[in-house]
């Protein structure tokens, strides 16, 4: 069943890959499916995330939520390069400091803007629950906004400068990259600032995480 579903997603990613639409959707192909795949489980351990809907799964995570995330994702993104490029016309008089300062908050706004949108916008979902809904709002927040601190910019990188269009694999390296940033750092606040609530025995989130996770073994 592994293989099958993994083949499933490749000639998924495949056929919108080569849709008009392609090096936009590739790039958010690979990161929405890392962030499924890999980062979910950041959600299970230090956001007291769960997902309760029957459904089979991949890594423990739904197949469902691989194919949302690629079209709320490039949704985002698309999003994200419109505001920035209006944002950089708009300041493209001002010193280069501010222009960076004043693009960087902007950055940061949105993203936290979107998590916090979307994490409100599924709050009446009966399938995903978490341990304190309050701290999942205001600082899990913060934590599925670094997904988009990193990819935004990175994203409008994509065929922006003019005589430079990126192939496809210079689109796939670069969406590997991005996913790999955003790996570290929600690694680096689940080793150095933790779940973002207590979580006692008897309130512990159902997934156990991922295997390198402290307190897999003893939950499986």
């Amino acid at each position: 069943m592994a293989v099958i579903t993994h083949l499933i997603i490749i000639i998924q990613s495949a056929l919108i890959a080569y849709m008009p639409l392609n090096k936009a959707s590739l790039w958010i192909i690979i990161f929405s499916y890392v962030g499924n795949y890999f980062w979910t489980h950041y959600f299970f351990t230090v956001l007291g995330a769960s997902y309760t809907f029957p459904s089979w799964k991949m890594n423990d995570v739904p197949h469902t939520t691989f194919l949302l995330t690629h079209v709320c994702f490039l949704f985002y993104h698309v999003t994200s390069n419109i505001t920035l490029r209006r944002l950089r016309h708009f300041v493209a008089d001002l010193p280069e400091k501010v222009q960076w300062i004043t693009e960087a908050a902007w950055i940061l706004a949105l993203a936290y803007f979107i998590a916090y949108l979307e994490t409100l916008a599924i709050s009446n979902f009966p399938y995903y629950e978490f341990v304190d809904r309050s701290s999942m709002y205001k600082v899990g927040s913060l934590f599925y906004a670094i997904y988009f601190i990193v990819s935004f910019p990175m994203f409008l990188r994509i065929d922006e400068k003019p005589g430079d269009p990126w192939d496809l694999p210079r689109v796939a390296v670069d969406a590997l990259g991005a996913a790999m940033l955003v790996t570290i750092i929600l690694d680096l606040w689940r080793l150095f600032l933790g779940p973002i609530v207590p979580m006692s025995e008897s309130k512990q989130c159902l997934q156990p995480g991922l295997p390198w996770f402290p307190g897999h073994a003893n939950e499986t």
